[in-house]
């Protein structure tokens, strides 16, 4: 019979496949990267039983459990959880805590299939504690540094030719403006924290002490920075990325508006460019109280004329109209003001490649 496995630390620096077999509407409240939600019971089953516990106690909950999931049900889940055992011989199940579902389903496994497949032992609970317990000794061991700089000056393109950067946005599917939203949704607030969590093990294990982040508000979209990496960002140091207005221009009209267009094609297919159009002016009107109201109609304008040429034409040059308008008049006096208060804490500022050596140095001599 099988052991359970109570290495968390195995389980997510080598990517344990891993099959939960909690309700999807627990699932979807966060699991762990590459998870594969393979429930014992669906959300009504869980919670008739559920209702049944409280007003008959465990044992009419388990006979309701078995009257629910019996027959054909029965045989469908048994065979999902056998094809996945079959194809990840390496993996793993689990429940919330452990407990009962995951025995079950264990147990169903190896008397119905035949396979004796192991279980992680203390379930969801154990796994998510480990956890955050990852994050907060990441943020009181490890050396971080903040990566600044205006509005399109390119800061995630550095992070990405950095290996000790840890993308806070990629995490969390959001460019984390204002304008931000990507076409795909965004994680959980517990998956964003799980998946941060994951990122920082895997490099820590690699090594590495010191890491780059990108100096963000506590909301990135719709999740939250756990409040102790928030908490201790408000003191780090600081490098600060400088580029020119029209390098800033050019690459928010690739990331925002040719990117962004066609991810939403991508994902939408002949709506696509429908609903990027509706994205784009959504966002800006988020923005509209502290444009104020002159400087908000002649950038709903601009951007309007742009997305009806490039509708037509496929063109997207009169975009930069609304771009240069934008960085001009509201983001760069923000950003700046922003500098101005953080200034004692930037260590070094430059262009691109000067900031690539900085950051490259920095952790050679502190290593």
């Amino acid at each position: 019979m099988s052991v359970d496995c109570t290495d968390y630390r195995d389980i997510f620096l080598n990517d344990r496949p891993m099959m939960d077999a909690r309700a999807p509407v627990e699932f979807r409240k966060g699991a762990f990267p590459g998870v594969v939600n393979l429930p014992l019971m669906n959300d009504l089953e869980r919670q008739r039983v559920g209702t049944c516990y409280k007003q008959h106690g465990q044992q009419a909950a388990i006979e309701l459990g078995h009257q629910l999931v019996s027959g054909e049900v029965k045989a469908q889940r048994i065979q999902a959880w056998a094809d996945f055992a079959r194809a990840h011989p390496d993996g793993l199940l689990y429940c919330f805590r452990g407990g009962l579902r995951s025995q079950i389903t264990q147990q169903w496994l190896r008397d119905e299939a035949g396979i004796d497949y192991p279980r992680v032992g203390g379930g969801y609970k154990a796994m998510r504690s480990f956890l955050l317990d990852t994050l907060d000794q990441a943020v009181a061991q490890c050396d971080f540094v903040l990566l600044g700089g205006m509005t399109g000056t390119g800061k995630t393109d550095v992070l990405a030719q950095l290996d000790n950067a840890v993308d806070l946005e990629g995490h969390a599917n959001h460019r984390g403006s204002s304008f931000g939203k990507r076409a795909t949704g965004q994680p959980s607030n517990i998956d964003f924290e799980n998946r941060l969590a994951v990122d920082l093990l895997k490099k820590r294990a690699r090594g590495v002490g010191q890491f780059v982040l990108e100096d963000e508000s506590r909301a990135v979209g719709s999740c939250a920075l756990p409040l102790p990496l928030y908490q201790s960002m408000q003191t780090l140091p600081m490098v600060w990325l400088e580029d020119s207005l029209q390098g800033r221009v050019e690459r928010i009209l690739r990331d925002y508006v040719v990117d962004l267009c066609a991810e939403f094609i991508d994902v939408h297919g002949d709506e696509g460019f429908a609903l990027f159009s509706e994205r784009l002016l959504e966002s800006l009107n988020n923005v509209q109280k502290r444009l104020g109201g002159e400087r908000h109609r002649r950038m709903l304008i601009l951007m309007e004329d742009a997305l009806a040429e490039q509708g037509r034409s496929g063109s997207v040059d009169l975009h930069r109209g609304w771009i240069e308008g934008l960085l001009r008049e509201y983001y760069d006096p923000m950003y700046a003001f922003q500098r101005e208060k953080k200034g004692t804490r930037i260590e070094f500022a430059g262009e691109r490649g000067a900031v690539l050596e900085y950051l490259r140095e920095r952790v050679s001599q502190r290593s």
